[in-house]
C-alpha cells in the first residue's frame, strides 16, 4: 500500500525514523542540490545534506504542518550551508595560489575535451558564487536553481520580503558584473538580464 508525503511527515514528526526515510528519498536531490551550490564540492554537499537531514529529524516533533515541508526543510539546509560557510571563510581565503580549487568538480564522460569545457563553465558559475556573501548566495541558489518565489525565500531564510528583494537586486549586479570579467568584457544584452535568463542555469 503506497502512502502520501503528508503521511510520512505526521509519522515522521511522531519519531518514526522509516517515514522520515521516505522523506530523505524524495528530497535528498533538492537537498543536495543547495548543499552543492553553496559548498562547491560532491564531498563537502553530501556531508551537508546528511547533517542537514539528522537536524530536520531531530527538529520534526516542532514542525508545523501549516507551513511547506520543503520550504521547511531547506530552511535547515540552507541556515546549515551558511553556518559552515561562515566559519570556513578565513581558511579559505587564505589559501593564495589554491584560491577557489575546492569549487571544482571533478572530470566525468567519455568525452575528456567536452568534459573540460563543461566543468570549466561550471566552475565559472561557482567562482561566481563564491564571490556573494553567504545569505545572498542562498538567496540566488533558490531563486534560479528552485524556482523559489520572493516569499518562499524570505520564509526559507528567516528574512523580510523587501530584504530578499534588495539581496537580490544586489547579488544580480555583482554576479553581471563578475560574470562580464570572466568573459572578457560586456556583451549586446544587458548584463542583469543574462544573468537572470541564461549565465547560471549551468
Amino acid at each position: 500500500m503506497g502512502f502520501s508525503e503528508e503521511h510520512w511527515i505526521t509519522a515522521a514528526a511522531q519519531g518514526d525514523k522509516q517515514a522520515f526515510a521516505q522523506l530523505v528519498e524524495l528530497y535528498h536531490k533538492r537537498v543536495f542540490s543547495v548543499c552543492y551550490r553553496m559548498l562547491g564540492t560532491p564531498t563537502a554537499a553530501e556531508d551537508a545534506a546528511q547533517e542537514s537531514f539528522i537536524r530536520a529529524f531531530q527538529a520534526m516533533p516542532s514542525y508545523d504542518p501549516k507551513r511547506s515541508f520543503a520550504t521547511w526543510l531547506l530552511s535547515i539546509t540552507s541556515h546549515y550551508c551558511i553556518d559552515q560557510l561562515r566559519k570556513r571563510k578565513m581558511q579559505f581565503f587564505s589559501m593564495d595560489n589554491e584560491k577557489y580549487a575546492w569549487l571544482a568538480p571533478p572530470a566525468r564522460g567519455p568525452n575528456p575535451e567536452q568534459s573540460t569545457l563543461e566543468n570549466e563553465k561550471k566552475d565559472q558559475v561557482q567562482d561566481m558564487l563564491a564571490q556573494l556573501k553567504e545569505v545572498d548566495r542562498a538567496a540566488v541558489i533558490l531563486q534560479y536553481w528552485h524556482d523559489y518565489s520572493y516569499q518562499e525565500i524570505a520564509e526559507t531564510l528567516d528574512l523580510s520580503l523587501s530584504a530578499v528583494k534588495s539581496r537580490l537586486y544586489r547579488a544580480r549586479l555583482q554576479m553581471a558584473e563578475y560574470w562580464e570579467k570572466l568573459n572578457q568584457g560586456p556583451s549586446i544584452n544587458h548584463p542583469t538580464e543574462r544573468i537572470a535568463h541564461g549565465s547560471p542555469t549551468v
